[in-house]
């Protein structure tokens, strides 16, 4: 009996355990991981509510890119990533664009972050910077002090054409042409600038969407692996350009009225998919 009643009280106490961390915030779980779990590579759920299995780390310096903020250990995602990362930087360079500055990718098992990203979840997410390489390898202390800079005039929603010009636009349509790409997300005076010129295809144009921030950089979101079933992809951009009113509800005040909903729960551990409890809690 005396054993009985010791498996009893271990096991209420595994079960406490247990629900205090489903009702922790994901983000602190996550953002505790610091190692990838061992074993295939397996993207789970969506790119707001997910996890990732058998991420990869992104070198710090590769051909034609450098990473920034290393300091933030969120240089992680999917292989497919690690090698739109790399074709990305070859093919900027048939342009002249002299190497790409490469922010945040995902943590090492993916999941919530504790700042700065709503999404970035399951490895298939990647902001780059809009600010050319350096024509040096940058320092520690380079890589968390240089600011990327707002492609936009103070104060107003348009580019600033000192700033934002072909350079950038030819990086934008080679970043929407390699494979895989679902979304590239940038600021809507942004996507105008891209939506004033005459290009021979404008069909790239539909993967480039425009979102609140995104001034100083671009985000770039890739489609779920082929035959990973716990993935899930964004529902399809609309057809066509973006280049007409969903365009310009971005000029009107109505995108940026505060609104009245108070801010949702930080999500948890219960709120994932079931498989990212098993990825937290792997090896």
């Amino acid at each position: 009996m005396a054993v009985l009643r010791v498996l009893a009280l271990a096991a209420v106490a595994l079960l406490a355990l247990l629900s205090a961390a489903l009702a922790q915030p994901a983000r602190d779980l996550f953002g505790a991981m610091h190692s990838p779990t061992t074993g295939p590579e397996v993207p789970v759920g969506s790119y707001a509510k997910g996890c990732i299995a058998g991420a990869v780390q992104l070198p710090t310096d590769g051909p034609g890119w450098q990473a920034m903020r290393l300091s933030r250990d969120r240089r992680w995602g999917s292989a497919e990533l690690v090698s739109y990362i790399g074709a990305l930087a070859q093919s900027a360079a048939q342009d002249g664009w002299p190497g790409i500055l490469v922010g945040d990718m995902g943590q090492a098992r993916g999941g919530p972050m504790a700042s700065g990203h709503a999404s970035h979840q399951i490895g298939l997410d990647v902001d780059i910077w809009f600010e050319r390489m350096p024509d040096h390898q940058l320092s520690a202390d380079e890589r968390e002090s240089l600011s990327a800079r707002s492609m936009l005039k103070k104060g107003t929603r348009e580019i600033d054409p000192q700033r934002f010009g072909e350079a950038q636009r030819l990086l934008l349509y080679r970043a929407a042409e390699l494979p895989g790409v679902a979304r590239i997300f940038v600021a809507p005076g942004i996507k105008k600038s891209l939506c004033a010129v005459t290009w021979r295809d404008r069909s790239f144009l539909n993967k480039i969407r425009p979102w609140y921030g995104h001034d100083d950089h671009f985000h770039v979101r890739l489609d779920c692996p082929a035959g990973v079933e716990l993935c899930v992809n964004q529902a399809p951009a609309p057809a066509g350009d973006g280049c007409g009113a969903e365009l310009d509800y971005w000029f009107t005040d109505e995108p940026y009225n505060p609104s009245d909903k108070p801010p949702a729960p930080p999500l948890t551990l219960a709120d994932l998919p079931k498989a990212c409890t098993a990825v937290l809690k792997a090896d």
